[in-house]
């Protein structure tokens, strides 16, 4: 295994090297995706649970006539079952072939990231560690930017 993961596959910015983020929260800990993935953010609803599904798979929503699945971002990464809350939302994303629907404690921003403070993950070996892209340099802080396909890999249905 290599000491990091490969960035080649980043998206490139248009303007001035840079590139756009949608920023949200799991607990303390303040994660992104690009905001081209991002088809829309709904609040909370009930799923309907599919049988055998993977642990972090909370079932699938009726998304105007689509069966999305979604998935619980704080269990896949390891962290334990999400607690709903009021500001609790489904992040729905657009993987080409698909939509999938992430549950995180809230959305944060949409910040424009220089290519220039993207980093590679370590390699950690841990669980969700393959759901990392990158880590993004915002000042003091390290913003966690995902791999959307490493979390929603597993087709429930």
């Amino acid at each position: 295994m290599s000491a990091a993961h490969d960035l080649s596959g980043l998206p490139q910015a248009a303007s001035a090297d840079l590139q756009q983020i949608v920023t949200f929260r799991i607990d303390d800990r303040t994660l992104g995706v690009e905001v081209e993935a991002v088809r829309e953010i709904k609040g909370w609803q009930p799923t309907t649970p599919l049988p055998n599904a993977a642990s972090h798979v909370l079932g699938v929503i009726n998304l105007r006539g689509a069966i999305i699945a979604v998935y619980d971002l704080r269990r896949r990464l390891g962290l334990g079952p999400a607690e709903v809350s009021r500001s609790s939302v489904v992040i729905v994303v657009d993987l080409g072939e698909r939509l999938a629907g992430i549950l995180v404690d809230a959305v944060s921003d949409i910040i424009d990231m220089p290519r220039s403070s993207f980093r590679a993950a370590p390699d950690i070996a841990g669980e969700g560690d393959d759901a990392l892209k990158a880590l993004l340099v915002r000042g003091n802080d390290v913003i966690a930017l995902l791999d959307l396909s490493a979390i929603v890999r597993e087709t429930p249905i």
